[in-house]
């Protein structure tokens, strides 16, 4: 199973979209080791102080695809879920000093907790999904994939020009333009699509 993401893909202002669209999409990946299922809570890692969420909507891959048209890519997709993509901030800034890989920085121990899947029927407008993260009762985060520099079709044709996409591969698709920021031990995260909570956890 791969697990890929994408950066910087929402703007906050839907006539951003155009100037930012250059075909040069930011696409790392996670190991699966990463994930934490179930809404069990996550370990803090030890070695940052400076760990930053980010919610995004995360794909699943229904079948197996190589070099997908934009047209056929929605039909790739089995379920949506949603998750956090965890970045030991700290970390991160050090690699990049030096313009080493992000593995260590997203790729830890717990760095993409998710959420349980529902079918992808049950969503009529792929490029109308609403979702928010809220952090001990205060919402942090709201998006909808209108925002999106690259939406679903876009991700998953790019991503499949070089790698072939399996069934059960995850696709985190990206964050909201603001609202990103530091957690902290005892921090309790719920995170909703379509104001349906389905990621509920704590960090310890």
């Amino acid at each position: 199973m791969k697990i890929l993401a994408i950066g910087k893909n929402y703007v906050a202002n839907k006539d951003e979209i155009s100037g930012l669209k250059n075909g040069q999409q930011i696409i790392f990946s996670k190991p699966e080791s990463s994930l934490v299922k179930d809404n069990k809570d996550v370990v803090y890692p030890s070695f940052t102080k400076e760990l930053i969420y980010e919610a995004e909507l995360v794909l699943k891959i229904g079948k197996t695809g190589k070099e997908i048209s934009e047209a056929d890519a929605p039909s790739y997709i089995s379920e949506i879920g949603i998750g956090i993509d965890y970045t030991a901030k700290d970390v991160f800034n050090a690699i990049r000093e030096f313009k080493g890989p992000w593995d260590l920085a997203k790729g830890f121990d717990g760095a993409a907790p998710i959420s349980s899947f529902k079918p992808v029927s049950n969503f009529a407008d792929l490029d109308n999904i609403n979702f928010d993260l809220v952090i001990n009762g205060e919402q942090k985060q709201v998006g909808n994939t209108s925002l999106m520099i690259y939406n679903f079709a876009e991700i998953i044709a790019y991503v499949s020009k070089f790698m072939t996409l399996e069934p059960g591969d995850l696709i985190f698709t990206g964050t909201p333009a603001s609202g990103t920021g530091p957690i902290f031990k005892g921090d309790h995260l719920q995170v909703s699509i379509e104001n349906e909570l389905l990621l509920d956890f704590k960090m310890i």
